[in-house]
């Protein structure tokens, strides 16, 4: 089994269920009603304006037409998610499992990034019982020497930016494309860094 990639696939799959969480609470807040759109803000124009705050009141979708439906849905995804991260995702078919989940999240107002976590999670997790080959080279050495900092770098950010958006909300929201950037950049580099280091000590 490969280790550090199972640690990555685990804690993303974890990460993206919490968000979950977050979501469908928000939109549970919301009541019995319908959204405009296929399209809206999780957090409710009743709670945040979205023209605002740096999240934009997350927005998300779903094919539900009900927000109390879809915010239920949505923690029962949540949970699903992290429990399937903790105990499954090791297993035979583990990572596709995380994979389908995320995407049955993300259709039900999972908004978009929590699914976009959980599918790299679960891609990540189709690897932990595939058999390495080869000697790693100079980039999966020095890769290896970097784990496991991209992934603490990564939990650390997603789960400190509300705080720091709560306090510096026009400082974020100006610097919007540069988190975007950090967060799809260290999103691949903490699955690899996990590689390098299971390919290191193979």
């Amino acid at each position: 089994m490969r280790k550090a990639t199972k640690t990555v696939a685990t804690c993303l799959g974890i990460l993206a269920g919490i968000a979950g969480l977050e979501h469908g609470y928000f939109e549970i807040l919301q009541g019995n009603t319908q959204p405009a759109d296929l399209m809206f803000p999780s957090w409710g124009a009743n709670i945040c304006d979205p023209e605002k705050l740096w999240h934009a009141c997350e927005p998300a979708m779903s094919i539900l037409p009900n927000f109390l439906a879809t915010g239920v849905l949505t923690v029962l995804l949540g949970l699903a998610v992290i429990a399937w991260s903790v105990r499954f995702v090791q297993r035979k078919y583990g990572g596709l499992g995380l994979i389908l989940l995320s995407i049955v999240m993300l259709l039900f107002g999972g908004r978009f990034f929590p699914p976009l976590i959980g599918l790299i999670g679960g891609a990540a997790g189709t690897q932990i019982n595939r058999p390495l080959g080869g000697q790693p080279g100079t980039l999966t050495r020095f890769a290896a020497r970097l784990w496991p900092w991209p992934l603490v770098l990564l939990i650390t950010w997603l789960l400190a930016q509300f705080p720091v958006g709560y306090f510096f909300n026009d400082a974020l929201k100006s610097n919007m494309g540069g988190v975007l950037l950090f967060i799809v950049t260290f999103l691949p580099l903490s699955v690899y860094t996990g590689y390098a280091r299971d390919a290191v000590r193979k």
